[in-house]
């Protein structure tokens, strides 16, 4: 009797165990699920571009605060035949218009950096627009240009901010190679910084007014160019159609359809 009872309760308890082993399975299929959508789903900006063994890559320039390099960096990126974006932020671009328009006039382009600075993934869809429109709108009258380029403040986005940069008709645009150039950085550590990682359709990011842009570019530059590297534009990198973004960021041409 005893080892009747004692043989029901350790089925009981092994039944109990499956129904829980089956039940938490069954949950964390469900949650991999719900990831697996959100990722699929999750539009992602330009981290770089997959231009196969073309070697170009795109320098861009945050400007937010201070203008006194800026002009410098014109110089030199003119002196070695390459060109640039300048994401501008809109206090940056009402304090700097003059600056603005030589940036235009240079032949680099202009790229909306928000108006304010602000961490854009905790803004409604209204608030987002705003603060595009506003950059836009002030680049546009000082240049005759509107933006066609966007980058998050802080790299901060989510995909909300991506369709509505998408709406206002530009695409968003991250970095595939930080120079921490922000961080102090001297020269020779921001030239180690692009050597290490640069490659063919990378995005390189620096900002106007770091404490030593002015010397570290023009051996960025060198370099780029013993190594056979074009510096260009956002618009001579980015492809504008017919093309797809992997789950790292890159952006790939698609395959032309055989007819």
């Amino acid at each position: 009797m005893f080892v009747t009872v004692r043989a029901k309760s350790i089925l009981a308890a092994v039944l109990v165990f499956a129904l829980a082993v089956i039940c938490c399975i069954g949950l964390n299929f469900e949650a991999v699920a719900d990831v697996y959508n959100n990722e699929s789903t999750r539009k992602l900006p330009v981290y770089g571009v997959d231009c196969g063994e073309e070697k170009k890559v795109a320098l861009t320039f945050d400007a937010a605060w201070g203008a006194d390099k800026t002009q410098g960096i014109l110089d030199t990126l003119n002196e070695y035949g390459a060109s640039g974006t300048f994401f501008l932020v809109g206090f940056w671009v009402d304090d700097y218009p003059d600056m603005v328009k030589k940036i235009s006039e240079s032949g680099c382009e202009i790229g909306n950096h928000s108006k304010n600075h602000l961490q854009m993934s905790k803004l409604s869809a209204e608030e987002i627009k705003t603060e595009l429109d506003y950059v836009s709108d002030k680049v546009e009258s000082l240049t005759g240009k509107r933006p066609e380029y966007f980058r998050p403040p802080y790299g901060d986005y989510n995909t909300k901010l991506v369709e509505e940069v998408e709406a206002s008709g530009m695409q968003a645009i991250q970095w595939s190679v930080d120079s921490l150039d922000w961080k102090g950085l001297n020269a020779q550590e921001i030239l180690s910084r692009v050597t290490k990682n640069v490659k063919p359709g990378s995005i390189i990011l620096f900002h106007n007014n770091s404490d030593h842009i002015l010397e570290a570019l023009p051996l960025v530059l060198a370099y780029l160019q013993s190594e056979g590297y074009t510096a260009v534009g956002m618009s001579e990198l980015i492809y504008k159609d017919n093309y797809y973004i992997d789950n790292n960021g890159i952006q790939h041409k698609n395959a032309e359809e055989v007819i």
